[in-house]
């Protein structure tokens, strides 16, 4: 495949009608979730899945009804990786990766260089020079990338910005959001594996940020405390972000308590107040000083993860290499504040030992 204009992708295997036939890295909780709804999308083919063992790609390719399964090589014959049979498939167009964090960068990658459109799960990476990386390989080879938070895609997400941008509850001053849960701890599960980009941060916080960064932007100043465990990985964490004249955030991630997992944004003119989770909201509170209270609710019939595939296909027919909703640098700027956070927790992971890794 040979790069495109900037911005625009140049697939010519994607036209406008053309039903893409899509490939799923890994088969784990999610790889489920997500492809259940990708199996509504009419211009989607569920065409070939990867994962390391055999049983495991078999068994979701059965379960959802894919073409073909690809999974690692134990016996060192050269047929490689799952994924990367994967990527040798012509007939694939674009890749779900839905990998543990720590794996997305060398996944992703090997994808671009494949010539595949990619999205893939959040965090993106690891660090901001992963996702800069990734940017720069899919900007040159003109393919289609995003990073997969479905929060900025949902109705009510979109519908709290409209009423923000719109004034409703005047200019936002404040935002508060909260996600948790009390985990058990596993040292051979990927939230408590360092090796896998364990911890609250990585695996939650993503979802309080994006609210604070839709409703007030980018920050000028952070801080972060918190708290890790006896292998490195943070179990709890707080995030302050400071705007001009005076805005601020106010995110909490937690591996050891629940929250109401609310976020709300606060204005001169009212609050709005998401429903819980914040990451799938399905009702908003809208106050006002006027005295007026209102609930608006939004129906699903998925559970919610075909807005960002429908975003995802609309773009590749596009010839968009990036999505508005969910732009490069935006991707790239939350990887920098999460570099910020760890930095002030004292939270390392390996991949930080990458050349050029912060």
């Amino acid at each position: 495949m040979t790069a495109g204009k900037a911005g625009r992708a140049s697939s010519s295997s994607t036209g406008p009608d053309a039903v893409l036939r899509w490939g799923v890295v890994a088969t784990g909780r999610i790889a489920h979730r997500v492809t259940r709804d990708l199996a509504c999308l009419e211009d989607a083919e569920l065409y070939a899945v990867s994962s390391r063992s055999k049983g495991s790609a078999q068994a979701f390719a059965e379960e959802h009804g894919f073409a073909v399964s690809y999974h690692d090589d134990p016996s060192g014959s050269g047929s490689g990786s799952g994924f990367r049979q994967l990527f040798a498939d012509p007939r694939v167009d674009v890749v779900y990766v839905a990998t543990p964090h720590a794996q997305h960068f060398k996944v992703v990658r090997a994808a671009l260089e494949a010539g595949k459109h990619v999205l893939c799960e959040k965090p993106f990476t690891v660090n901001a020079a992963e996702a800069r990386e990734l940017v720069d390989l899919a900007r040159s080879r003109g393919l289609f990338l995003m990073e997969a938070v479905w929060t900025r895609f949902l109705p009510a997400t979109r519908r709290a910005l409209e009423l923000i941008r719109g004034g409703a509850i005047g200019t936002v001053r404040w935002v508060q959001a909260d996600l948790g849960f009390p985990a058990a701890y596993d040292p051979n599960d990927r939230l408590w594996d360092p090796a896998a980009g364990g911890g609250a941060l990585l695996d939650l916080a993503v979802y309080p940020l994006t609210w604070a960064t839709a409703a007030l932007g980018f920050p000028t100043a952070l801080a972060a405390n918190g708290h890790l465990n006896q292998d490195g990985v943070d179990v709890q964490n707080t995030i302050t972000l400071e705007y001009p004249e005076g805005a601020a955030a106010q995110l909490t991630s937690s591996l050891q308590a629940a929250g109401p997992g609310t976020a709300t944004i606060s204005g001169t003119a009212g609050w709005i107040r998401t429903g819980s989770p914040l990451y799938n909201p399905k009702t908003l509170e809208i106050c006002t000083l006027d005295g007026t209270t209102r609930v608006e609710e939004f129906e699903e019939e998925t559970e919610g993860f075909i807005h960002e595939l429908r975003e995802t296909a609309r773009c590749i027919r596009a010839g968009l290499q990036e999505s508005p909703l969910m732009p490069w640098k935006d991707t790239v700027q939350v990887m920098q504040l999460l570099d910020q956070a760890r930095s002030q927790l004292g939270l390392h992971y390996p991949n930080d030992q990458r050349a050029g890794a912060a």
